[in-house]
């Protein structure tokens, strides 16, 4: 399967993600107001965390009145670990072409 290509919309959900307790996974719909990002782009890149096995999902079973029931998800112990390892190399290579870019190199 291919990597999980760190766009910054991915990496806002990723974020989200990460930042969620696991006593309150996050939801769709929280997902994108807390990544100021569309359903439209939210639910793709949730759908190919879940299929790299970097997230889980599961269906609220409480009972919702007046509303679907919610979706949340949670980062698997891997994807926790491949997301964190992810943005952490991301992030050394945006510091390195900053420092390029200074004419620091």
């Amino acid at each position: 399967m291919a990597p999980i290509r760190l766009t910054r919309p991915t990496v806002e959900v990723i974020k989200v993600l990460l930042a969620a307790p696991p006593d309150a996974p996050a939801w769709g719909l929280k997902i994108c107001e807390e990544g100021d990002l569309g359903s439209g782009t939210v639910y793709p890149i949730l759908e190919r965390l879940t299929k790299q096995g970097w997230i889980t999902s599961f269906e609220e079973t409480a009972p919702h009145p007046g509303r679907p029931a919610r979706r949340y998800y949670e980062l698997t112990a891997t994807g926790r670990m491949e997301a964190l390892t992810a943005l952490e190399e991301r992030r050394r290579r945006h510091a390195g072409r900053w420092r390029l870019a200074e004419g620091e190199a």
